[in-house]
């Protein structure tokens, strides 16, 4: 790659963001919304609201709206000293009742978003809204631009493929309701993430189309300077410590692709195998009717494929609503990591194209101008808050997927437990039919 910087680029080392000062502590009077005690990159960016949105539609509670709770119940419901990584949580989001809304110009689904709280940041201690799934889109395409240095979770997929998947049905819908509250509790989890002053007003305004409605235009703007300034300009290298999280994440989602289509190709395969089964089972009990003897021992092998029938339509379906989502989620997220990864790139590219500026001066001492240092504190705000954000993500990760193959183990054992179980319990049967037509042997023995 062509260009390299005059001189060698900072380092925060590989300590996380809450054991090193953040570059922009100090640097602006503004405070961060929410009462975050931590500075965050969007002191940077303006504060604005973006585009405007179609109004929600909701029988019964208007959606879109905020009821205040009772504060009797936040006591009796909620225990605020639960302990995350040694900090007290103060937020819970939870994401249920999922909603259809059928209108003359569409059809779509809102959820039930309750939000439980002591920060000094919410008025009430509890608040109820409806989303739909594009408000959500909103939140994190806010999230993105008002803290383009943190990892954003990723959302489920919108689209489906149309015939091959129904939207509106209990499965699909269940399945997204349990990837949008995820998506909050990953949030509410994050400790600058939460403080975002659009996550608040996600939670709690009674219409989100009041915050839609300006505001893209200058973040914009901002995008297209910094692609000017680092257009043409490549970088030499990434630091080490950036590149090996780069190819790590092109391994992860390697491997995951893979896994998640194999996975895929052996739930569709079981499905197959059980339309057999659910064929095979009933010819037994039409077979027992043309037999004498026989005919009680048959009709308990059409019992036993039955049940094993029963038990491998519980395993496909644990596999297709828990194991799969979990594997899709952490594609999208070594996605969203790259893209952070990118971000922080152009913002090194944009430093060492102002230094490379400073440095062909004819001046013998020439003197780092403001917006060299503004965009060397900006690289490192990327560097710190990306190293702590990927050290929460492994942790994350490694408890998910502990948990994910734990739950994915225990499934198949009790589904094997209960095909043994099923073909066990014909074999009395059949020994009590051997036992009778041979009574002589039987008591010779």
């Amino acid at each position: 790659m062509a260009g390299g910087p005059p001189k060698a680029l900072p380092s925060t080392g590989p300590h996380s963001l809450r054991d090193m000062p953040h570059p922009l502590a100090g640097s602006s009077s503004e405070e961060a919304v929410g009462g975050d005690s931590t500075p965050s990159p969007d002191l940077l960016m303006a504060r604005s609201f973006g585009d405007k949105d179609l109004i929600l539609p909701n029988g019964g509670t208007p959606a879109g709206t905020s009821s205040p709770a009772s504060s009797s119940s936040l006591l009796n419901r909620l225990q605020l000293d639960d302990d995350i990584d040694g900090e007290t949580r103060d937020l819970f989001v939870v994401v249920d009742d999922p909603k259809k809304h059928v209108c003359t110009m569409e059809t779509y689904i809102t959820y039930r978003i309750t939000t439980k709280s002591t920060r000094v940041e919410f008025d009430l201690p509890e608040y109820s809204v409806r989303r739909r799934y594009q408000d959500f889109d909103w939140l994190r395409s806010k999230l993105e631009e008002s803290q383009p240095t943190h990892l954003i979770p990723p959302l489920p997929e919108k689209f489906v493929v149309k015939g091959v998947v129904d939207r509106f049905s209990e499965e699909f819908v269940e399945t997204r309701r349990k990837a949008l509250d995820k998506f909050l509790k990953r949030i509410t989890d994050h400790p600058v993430l939460s403080f975002n002053e659009y996550f608040n007003i996600f939670l709690t305004a009674k219409d989100l189309n009041i915050y839609k409605k300006q505001g893209i235009a200058l973040l914009t703007r901002m995008g297209e300077s910094v692609k000017h300034v680092t257009g043409g300009y490549k970088l030499r290298t990434r630091p080490l410590e950036f590149a090996a999280i780069g190819d790590y994440l092109d391994t992860f989602a390697l491997k995951l692709g893979t896994i998640d289509r194999i996975a895929q190709r052996i739930i569709k395969e079981e499905i197959e195998y059980l339309v057999e089964l659910r064929e095979y089972g009933p010819v037994y009990s039409t077979w027992s009717t043309l037999e004498g003897e026989l005919a009680e021992p048959l009709e308990g092998v059409s019992a036993c494929i039955g049940n094993c029938s029963t038990a491998l339509e519980e395993l496909t379906d644990d596999m297709t609503e828990d194991f799969l989502p979990v594997l899709r989620e952490y594609i999208l997220y070594s996605d969203s990591m790259k893209s952070v990864l990118k971000k922080r790139d152009q913002v090194q590219a944009e430093y060492e194209a102002k230094l490379e500026a400073v440095a062909l001066r004819k001046e013998d001492r020439p003197k780092v101008p403001a917006d060299v240092e503004k965009c060397q504190d900006r690289m490192e705000c990327f560097n710190a808050d990306l190293k702590a954000d990927m050290e929460r993500w492994q942790n994350n990760k490694r408890q998910d997927f502990r948990q994910l193959l734990m739950g994915m183990a225990d499934k198949n054992i009790q589904y094997y437990e209960k095909c043994l179980m099923a073909w066990e319990s014909i074999i009395p049967l059949l020994q009590e039919k051997q036992e009778a037509k041979f009574p002589v042997t039987a008591v010779l023995s």
